[in-house]
């Protein structure tokens, strides 16, 4: 019997990656939910995962979650500027609990990517490297759930603003990328590196064309100096640090920094992706 610990299960990845293991055949008994706050998990305790309480911030809780667990899903944190230390807490965890491999959602081709986000991954890659422990790199690229924060203002106004030029992005579902991790997760030996792209590679006028195509409006794309996009974010009340780094990545995508031909993520699937249209349609339908 193996058993699979699943890092931040109540967020949107994590409990992805924990329905993806149970459809993938996994037993919700041999799942364990690592969660912050247990109240949040019920829907996880009443599926039989097996769910216990721990911070990123604190490794002596997660020594004591991951007791018993054989192979551990580590999901990235959100907390920009923390996650190293955070994700090193829960590398030294897993290597005083015995864990024997763990797959770590990093970012696509991490190792020469020029977005300032890619950072932290690096340094966790490194960290994990060092551990001792066997380890699966899932360099995830961009989820295209990230454009629904976008895609209303968009949709009204008819303009999606942006700075990634003619640059393409090759996006994926969260829920895709989430099953492709819980497929590495089950059948990985360690030493895997996947690069995780969708299959289809969209400029930003394509973007604006596919918001145009599931609301029934006209949206059109104008591009922005980078520092002026990041303004305006600013001004819409987006924190100016955040702000910064969403204008990167758009410069990223510009760069070619989040396209890829890998078929990775369509090989773990097993099937095709989801479409960027489809991810767009099912979030504005409240889906």
């Amino acid at each position: 019997m193996t058993t699979y610990a699943v890092t931040g299960a109540t967020g949107g990845f994590g409990s992805a990656a924990v329905t993806a293991l149970i459809s993938r055949g996994v037993t919700p008994a041999d799942i364990v939910a690592v969660v912050r706050n247990a109240e949040k998990a019920a829907a996880l305790r009443a599926a039989g995962v097996q769910v216990r309480v721990a911070d990123y911030r604190h490794a002596s809780a997660f020594e004591q979650a991951l007791a018993g667990v054989d192979r551990l899903l580590l999901v990235s944190g959100n907390e920009f500027g923390q996650r190293l230390s955070q994700h090193t807490n829960v590398v030294e965890a897993a290597q005083k609990a015995g864990v024997g491999l763990i797959a770590y959602t990093s970012i696509l081709r991490a190792d020469n990517s020029p977005l300032a986000l890619a950072t932290e991954h690096i340094a966790t890659e490194k960290v994990l490297a060092d551990s001792g422990i066997p380890v699966i790199l899932l360099r995830n690229g961009w989820y295209s759930e990230n454009y629904l924060r976008s895609a209303p203002a968009a949709i009204e106004g008819g303009v999606l603003y942006g700075s990634a030029r003619d640059g393409a992005v090759a996006p994926a579902a969260r829920a895709d990328y989430a099953d492709a991790a819980a497929a590495a997760l089950i059948s990985g030996r360690g030493g895997e590196v996947f690069e995780l792209v969708g299959s289809q590679h969209l400029s930003y006028a394509d973007i604006a064309a596919a918001f145009a195509e599931v609301s029934g409006k006209a949206v059109r794309y104008q591009d922005l100096p980078e520092s002026d996009y990041a303004a305006a974010l600013t001004r819409a009340g987006i924190p100016a640090a955040f702000a910064g780094v969403l204008a990167d990545s758009d410069a990223g995508v510009a760069a070619g920094a989040l396209d890829s031909d890998s078929s990775d993520l369509v090989d773990l699937l097993g099937r095709p992706a989801t479409t960027f249209a489809e991810v767009i349609g099912a979030g504005l339908a409240g889906a």
